[in-house]
C-alpha cells in the first residue's frame, strides 16, 4: 500500500508532473496521491491583484485566500490530476478533506502569529478510503480539509499524506503501507551541494544525531519528525527522494532502530 505526495515543484513542470503520474499509475495495487499546489496557489492571488502572505514559508491564509486556496486546489489541479490518472487507465476520485469526511482539522489557534483558517489535522478516515480503494478507486488528495461544522481549512499537504498514512495502517495493521514523499533531492541531504551526499537510511538513532551535529537542519526537521511520527503509529516506512531516486527504489528510508 503505497501513499505518494507531490509537491509544487512538480505540479508546475508539465513534464515533470507527467513522469510523476506515469511512475504513480504504473504502481502494483493500492495506493493514493496527495498532492499540494502553493506556488500555482500564490500565481493567482497574485493575478487577482491581491499579494500572497507567507510567514517563515507559511501561507496566512485570510477569508479571501481561502476561496482561492479552495479553487485551485481542489479543483483547478485536483480535477486535472484525477483527468491525467484516467488517461493512464487509474480510475481516480478527487477528494478534500470534506469529500466523505475523510481528513477532520481544527483552526490553529493563535499564538504569535494568526494564520486565519490554517487546519491542523485531527484525523483521517482510513475506513473510508480503505472501501474506496477496494472498490477500485484511487484516491487523489488535495490540502483541503474541514471542521465538521461547515468550516474549510488550507492545510499543509504533507501533514495530509502523514496523517493518512498513519489512518490506512491504523485501519488494515495486516498491511504493509509505504509513505514516499517526492521532491527535489535524491534524499535527505548530508550536503546540498552534494548530489552523492544522500543519506540512504534513517532510524530514530541516527536521526537524532545527524540532528545535534547539525547535519539536518532547517526544514526538514518537521518533515523528518512526521516521517517518525508515521513509523511510530505503525506506518511501515517513509521514503523521500526525488523522483528518480523514488522509481529506482532509492531516496531516505526512515525506518525504525533494528
Amino acid at each position: 500500500m503505497i501513499i505518494l505526495k507531490i509537491g509544487g515543484n512538480i505540479l508546475n513542470k508539465p513534464g515533470a508532473l507527467a513522469e510523476a503520474l506515469d511512475y504513480f499509475a504504473a504502481l502494483k495495487g493500492p495506493a493514493i496521491l496527495v498532492h499540494g499546489g502553493g506556488r500555482k496557489a500564490s500565481e493567482v492571488i497574485a493575478a487577482m491583484g491581491m499579494e500572497p502572505k507567507m510567514i517563515d514559508g507559511r501561507r496566512i491564509t485570510d477569508a479571501a485566500t481561502l476561496e482561492i486556496v479552495t479553487m485551485v486546489y481542489g479543483g483547478l489541479i485536483n480535477k486535472q490530476v484525477v483527468a491525467d490518472l484516467q488517461a493512464r487507465g487509474r480510475n481516480a476520485i478527487g477528494l478534500s478533506g470534506a469529500d466523505g469526511n475523510a481528513i477532520l482539522a481544527e483552526k490553529r489557534p493563535v499564538k504569535t502569529i494568526d494564520y486565519g483558517f490554517a487546519g491542523d489535522v485531527l484525523g483521517a478516515d482510513g475506513e473510508m478510503l480503505w472501501r474506496l480503494l477496494d472498490a477500485g478507486l484511487t484516491p487523489v488528495l488535495c490540502p483541503i480539509t474541514h471542521d465538521g461544522n461547515g468550516q474549510l481549512l488550507n492545510t499543509n499537504a504533507d501533514t495530509i499524506a502523514n496523517e493518512t498514512a498513519i489512518a490506512i495502517a491504523r485501519a488494515r495493521p495486516e498491511e504493509q503501507v509505504s509513505l514516499r514523499y517526492c521532491f527535489e533531492f535524491p534524499g535527505v541531504m548530508r550536503d546540498i551541494k552534494d548530489a552523492d551526499s544522500w543519506i540512504p537510511e534513517l532510524v530514530p538513532n541516527s536521526y537524532a544525531g545527524f540532528k545535534a551535529d547539525g547535519t539536518i537542519v532547517g526544514g526538514m526537521i518537521p518533515k523528518l519528525d512526521n516521517a517518525f511520527a508515521a513509523v511510530a503509529a505503525g506506518v511501515e516506512e517513509v521514503v523521500i527522494g526525488d523522483l528518480p531516486a523514488l522509481r529506482a527504489g532509492e531516496g531516505t528510508r526512515c525506518m525504525e532502530n533494528k
